[in-house]
């Protein structure tokens, strides 16, 4: 399992764009509406310490390996179309109160208010306090505060959310890190009204690297397989496939979660995408950067099960592939949308 990047568009939620200076993902606004740059986090044994709000600097920060041009190319590239392809799926009306879960710092839940129009509503909820707080002082510095709602609760106890209340739920990256994903697709139908829609984004990510022992995180390690293995299964005891949240399901789980949760109308549309090369990286902002925020940087891996010869071994064979983007690439993301009759 490619570690690097299983979570692919997982967790940014960065505000829409904006025609003002409205606060971005990456920044904190201080009592003056000013943005001021931060840091999302990790869990046991990692550098960032595990905390309720371990999300916060990961989100904003360690999964762009604190690079501001890498984070305005993943935005561009990759956040933004899937934030307007999940809202576009979502179906919106004027005046539509919708549900952001997972909201994060406000990828969909700001492009959704942008689009409601001056009498929708939105509700951002997250696990993350700090996540809602920054969302919460991005909105106030819009003067959107009045329209918005935030809420502290995990996808699958959306107790807070009265039922058949709001118009639509949205999420993006978040069913990979629900354990019981047929629990959340049920709160998700409860809370909506009737004939409302959800409109999901989730990476498959079972699907996403091949069962090759010779790569890592795309690249062929075959001169350094033995040291590549050793990365591989620190990885792995933090994530152990068939028992992550992340690597437990595939499109089709999604489809039947929908289906027994009571939606008599689902679309599911998956994009596979395979590229014989990847896209060159710096080596520094490689080895600074986290592909999900469960899991240690590559270089706190390094750090953690190689001596530093070894490490300078695996560096000499893997850093100019990295750099040069002799790798494999390969995407399954798939897209759900469901109506409640």
């Amino acid at each position: 399992m490619d570690r690097l990047v299983i979570e692919w568009a997982a967790q940014l939620w960065p505000p829409a764009r904006k025609a003002r200076a409205r606060p971005r993902a990456g920044a904190h606004v201080d009592g003056e509406g000013n943005q001021e740059p931060v840091g999302k986090q990790s869990e046991q044994n990692c550098s960032m310490p595990d905390t309720p709000d371990r999300w916060h600097r990961w989100l904003l920060d360690v999964r762009f390996g604190s690079d501001a041009a890498q984070r305005e190319k993943h935005l561009t590239e990759l956040l933004y179309p899937v934030r307007d392809t999940v809202l576009d799926k979502a179906q919106l009306a004027p005046g539509e109160t919708l549900l952001d879960v997972g909201a994060g710092d406000g990828l969909i839940a700001f492009g959704a208010l942008e689009r409601l129009g001056p009498s929708g509503r939105v509700i951002f909820s997250d696990i993350s306090q700090e996540l809602l707080d920054h969302c919460r002082a991005a909105a106030s510095a819009e003067g959107l505060a009045d329209r918005c709602r935030f809420v502290l609760a995990p996808a699958d106890r959306l107790t807070a959310v009265a039922d058949a209340s709001v118009d639509v739920v949205t999420t993006r990256s978040v069913l990979i890190y629900v354990k019981d994903k047929a629990q959340a697709m049920r709160e998700f139908y409860r809370v909506l009204k009737p004939g409302g829609r959800i409109s999901l984004f989730e990476p498959i990510n079972v699907l996403m690297s091949p069962a090759d022992p010779d790569l890592f995180s795309g690249y062929d390690v075959t001169p350094a397989k033995a040291l590549a293995a050793r990365v591989e299964a620190l990885y792995e005891s933090i994530q152990p496939a068939g028992a992550d949240p992340m690597i437990d399901f595939d499109d089709r789980d999604l489809v039947r979660h929908a289906q027994d949760a009571g939606f008599p109308e689902i679309d599911l549309e998956l994009r596979i995408s395979v590229k014989a090369r990847k896209e060159p990286v710096p080596w520094e902002l490689f080895m600074r950067t986290s592909g999900n925020p469960l899991i240690p940087t590559f270089e706190e891996a390094l750090d953690r099960v190689l001596s530093p010869e070894e490490a300078a071994e695996f560096t000499r064979h893997l850093r100019p592939l990295v750099e040069s983007g002799a790798g494999l690439e390969r995407t399954a993301l798939a897209y759900l949308a469901a109506i409640k009759n």
